[in-house]
């Protein structure tokens, strides 16, 4: 495990190093792109003959559990680093837009995108059964925070637009974990599925979940206010994740929803009343390294997971359409309730395209379908669900600034990407 490890950091960081010295895309964008490129040349050679090299990278990715990786090791990390920058005053300006999108837009976009697959599946000749297409909607309704958070800062979206779409990122991916689970344990399982068995299971692991986040974060809190030593303070934060995540996990709640409350808590909370001016510098700079080095090494692990994932032009074909279709939802589910809200709250003109094109589909979508069983349906799912997290990475995310630019005058991507490189 420790020369894994190894290799992947040394390669994260080489990526990450030519990224930076040639290419000077964003980050996380940047690295999938070499690690992409990199994909595609095995490939090649591969095919030419040269399979040694092939071969000993897929058995080294293989040895690696993505869904594992990801959904019990770096999630909570990444979870935690972003609530801990967002302003919870001006999340609640937003609350009930933010709540629609993470309950009824994930459940409302689930359900229509699950039945598009399932049409298209069948005009292809693929077959996959409704419930297990159900399963392909719920794991890829949700905008990815891990994806957002980073690209949404690098586009130079004003503060109002970042802080809705980065707070509906934050919650809606717990939302859909346990819509997920729910559907998967019917599909695989055989588990039954009644409206009063899931009311209960979400009651319980959303709420939970919501219940430990707070808990935990006004404890660390508590610790962090008796005392003024940055060392300790940072160690804190850290228990508090790798702690909170593992409690969480043991209790069946919602560990991304504990840790986005206990972030939101420390962030906003325990900054203005429990840290020192020296303490916040230490407490920042270590979470947006944690964060900027977990985002590289999964995007690179994204772009390399190519290898390993069977291909075929039937699942293009699907792929195709379902983004058109994954858009549309988004667009209608993100467009309805602003236009009930406009009432009460001033949205900017330009909003409804930005969050629409910003809602990107990343890591934990992937996770997601890399962690279905096996089976004769488990291909096209997973296949189609990364060409769908290729284009929604590689294409919104390397649009979204001129979007931006174009609707809010004055905003110069160029510099916002500048700041982050």
């Amino acid at each position: 495990m420790l020369n894994i490890a190894a290799l992947f950091i040394t390669v994260t960081a080489l990526f990450s190093w030519f990224n930076y010295r040639f290419l000077r895309l964003p980050a996380t964008i940047g690295v999938m792109v070499v690690a992409l490129v990199m994909s595609l040349a095995l490939i090649a050679l591969d095919h030419l003959g040269f399979t040694y090299v092939t071969d000993l990278t897929e058995q080294w990715l293989g040895s690696i559990n993505f869904n594992a990786l990801l959904m019990d090791g770096m999630l909570s990390f990444l979870l935690f680093a972003g609530a801990l920058h967002v302003d919870i005053d001006k999340l609640k300006r937003y609350r009930y837009s933010i709540g629609f999108l993470a309950s009824v837009g994930v459940v409302v976009s689930t359900l229509a995108i699950g039945s598009a697959a399932w049409w298209l599946f069948a005009t292809f000749n693929i077959h996959v059964p409704y419930l297990y297409c159900l399963v392909f909607g719920a794991l890829i309704s949700p905008t990815d925070p891990i994806a957002v958070l980073g690209i949404m800062q690098s586009a130079g979206a004003p503060e109002d637009m970042e802080v809705k779409i980065v707070g509906e990122s934050l919650f809606n991916d717990g939302v859909a974990v346990v819509v997920f689970t729910l559907l998967a344990g019917a599909a695989t399982a055989g588990e039954q599925l009644t409206a009063t068995h899931s009311l209960m299971l979400f009651g319980e692991e959303a709420g939970g979940g919501l219940l430990l986040g707070m808990v935990m974060g006004y404890i660390a809190y508590r610790m962090m206010k008796s005392i003024d030593q940055y060392q300790v303070e940072v160690l804190i934060s850290l228990a508090l994740v790798l702690g909170g995540y593992a409690l969480a996990t043991w209790l069946a709640v919602s560990g991304p929803i504990a840790m986005v409350i206990a972030g939101l808590f420390i962030g906003n909370r325990g900054r203005e009343h429990a840290m020192s001016e020296n303490t916040r510098r230490y407490v920042d700079g270590f979470w947006e390294l944690i964060d900027e080095i977990l985002n590289a090494v999964l995007f690179v692990l994204i772009g390399l997971e190519l290898l390993l994932i069977p291909f075929e032009w039937s699942y293009l074909m699907v792929a195709g359409p379902l983004i058109l279709i994954i858009l549309s939802v988004r667009l209608v589910t993100i467009g309805l309730p602003m236009m009930v809200m406009r009432r009460w709250v001033d949205y900017r003109r330009g909003t409804t395209r930005v969050l629409t094109w910003g809602g990107l589909r990343g890591g934990i979508s992937v996770a997601l379908a890399l962690g279905l069983p096996d089976s004769e349906y488990r291909e096209p799912v997973v296949m189609i669900t990364y060409i769908i997290v290729l284009f929604s990475i590689l294409v919104q995310g390397l649009t979204i600034g001129k979007l931006v630019s174009h609707v809010v005058p004055g905003v110069d991507p160029s510099s916002a990407d500048s700041k982050h490189h």
